[in-house]
């Protein structure tokens, strides 16, 4: 069974290919190691064990008729933003309470089509909203990776903290996840794993459940650079059901993870130098910078101006949005409903006891920022610092192909540590929300362990539509890193 949940999603399909095992076999220990350790480490927040029977006996009967996809058989997680038919999803809130919708997001059935096969649901923060996944109805997951010495529990990041627990742990060969603010790189980080967040309009975001519609966008979390570009290829396609959904091919990026950097200029973006920044993580990104020099890359520094207004800017754009996108929740057509005086006594009882506490606050912001007399001055103003940080990459992005910064500030932090100051915790962002604002493409590679023996991530910042160079820097930095570290079980 270990052998089998082991496997990274190429190896997994290579031994289906030949015959190693079944894809009944596959799903059947994940099952098994799911069921044994999901109630220490709480990834999956709903798990489908009959539905991913079913579905792997279907593929060993596809691949026995010869008509296999390219992901025949592979189990996956899904994080619970994204609407399976038939299948609950709540994005992790009350207010949705056990809705199940009647149809399939298009990412998700983007990789059914192509022979996946779901294990279940993964936990997240509610709506996607935090960086620590400590505001999922269903509890925190607990991240596989400890600190040398101690038994704390430590935050495996947000909102996709499911997602990551999922890969790290073995309970699945790759996971969906979603990136608003970072919420895909974050995780990856501070769990030795790999994710990408595509170019804005890639992937269609038909189907799942929206938070900041402008920024949202899905990618996916896996163990290697190739993992991820073979799930980032089968989960982006055109969608006419989605208004921001590109009109672009998709390109065959797992073929770009071992082309190498020789003759690509790395932009080092002075501005992420930030006061405070560990001796660690300084010394983690010279390390990347030098692995990358030493494979034949040019190192270019480069300047992005407006990147200290990008998480004051975010921290408005966000919220606006999803106060416009959470409107519908009022319990009148689905999910919970909580009676209260009158129509406005449940919508407002439904509204406060269905959402829970950073949702209103986002909320609450985002609310006031859109209103009569402020909008202009914050949500319009914010608008155009994002426009500014755009320009800063276009500018940057005329001389070198790729930049090269850390993930996050810090490796992963203990549950309570940052969750009672909400500025301490926004920080965490700092590193991703540029990308976001401006659509492009980013990845997120673990590269080292910190002094206490945690995983940290090296970020790489592509041109738009240029994830193949997100992934031909990625796939250099993992060669270089030979980041083999695993957590120590303890669940």
């Amino acid at each position: 069974m270990g052998e089998l949940t082991d496997l990274t999603l190429a190896g997994a399909l290579d031994g289906l290919a030949d015959k190693s095992f079944s894809c009944r076999e596959l799903t059947d220990a994940f099952i098994a190691e799911i069921e044994l350790s999901n109630d220490a480490l709480n990834a999956y927040v709903l798990t489908t064990p009959d539905k991913a029977r079913e579905m792997a006996d279907a593929s060993d009967q596809r691949r026995a008729n010869g008509t296999a996809g390219r992901l025949e058989g592979a189990p996956l997680g899904i994080k619970d933003l994204y609407c399976t038919a038939g299948v609950r999803t709540t994005a992790c809130s009350q207010i949705l309470g056990e809705f199940t919708p009647s149809y399939e997001s298009t990412v998700t059935a983007n990789l059914w089509s192509e022979g996946a096969v779901m294990l279940g649901k993964l936990n997240m923060d509610e709506f996607a909203m935090g960086s620590s996944n400590e505001t999922s109805r269903f509890g925190p997951p607990s991240n596989p990776w400890r600190r040398q010495g101690s038994n704390q529990d430590l935050t495996a990041g947000g909102s996709s903290g499911g997602s990551a627990v999922a890969v790290a742990a073995n309970l699945c060969l790759a996971a969906t996840a979603s990136d608003t603010g970072g919420s895909i790189r974050q995780p990856a980080s501070f769990t030795g794993t790999v994710g990408i967040k595509p170019t804005y309009g890639r992937a269609s975001r038909y189907g799942m459940v929206a938070f900041a519609s402008s920024l949202d966008q899905a990618g996916p979390i896996a163990k290697t650079v190739e993992d991820a570009a073979l799930l980032t290829e089968i989960m982006c396609s055109h969608d006419p059901r989605d208004s921001t959904s590109l009109p672009v091919e998709t390109p065959p990026w797992r073929g770009a993870v071992n082309e190498g950097v020789k003759g690509l200029r790395i932009g080092i973006p002075r501005e992420y130098r930030i006061d405070g920044m560990s001796s660690e993580i300084e010394a983690l990104w010279q390390q990347g910078i030098d692995w990358l020099q030493a494979q034949g890359a040019e190192i270019v520094d480069v300047s992005l101006p407006h990147t200290k207004y990008a998480l004051p800017a975010y921290y408005i754009v966000a919220p606006a949005e999803a106060s416009s996108n959470l409107a519908r929740y009022d319990g009148m057509r689905y999910g919970a409903r909580v009676d209260g005086e009158g129509l406005v006594g449940t919508y407002e009882m439904t509204r406060a006891e269905g959402f829970g506490a950073e949702v209103q606050r986002r909320l609450m912001i985002g609310t006031y920022v859109l209103s009569s007399g402020y909008y202009d001055a914050y949500y319009l103003r914010a608008q155009k610092v994002r426009s500014r940080i755009l320009e800063d990459f276009n500018t940057v992005f005329g001389t070198v192909d790729a930049l090269l910064t850390p993930t996050c500030p810090s490796a992963a932090f203990a549950y309570g540590e940052k969750s009672g100051d909400p500025i301490e915790m926004y920080l965490n962002d700092i590193f991703t929300v540029t990308a976001n604002l401006a659509g492009l493409p980013s990845l997120s590679v673990p590269a080292a362990l910190d002094q206490q023996g945690l995983p940290l991530g090296l970020q790489v910042i592509g041109k738009a539509l240029d994830e193949a160079s997100c992934f031909r820097v990625g796939g250099a930095l993992e060669r270089a890193a030979g980041f083999a570290g695993r957590p120590t079980r303890w669940w």
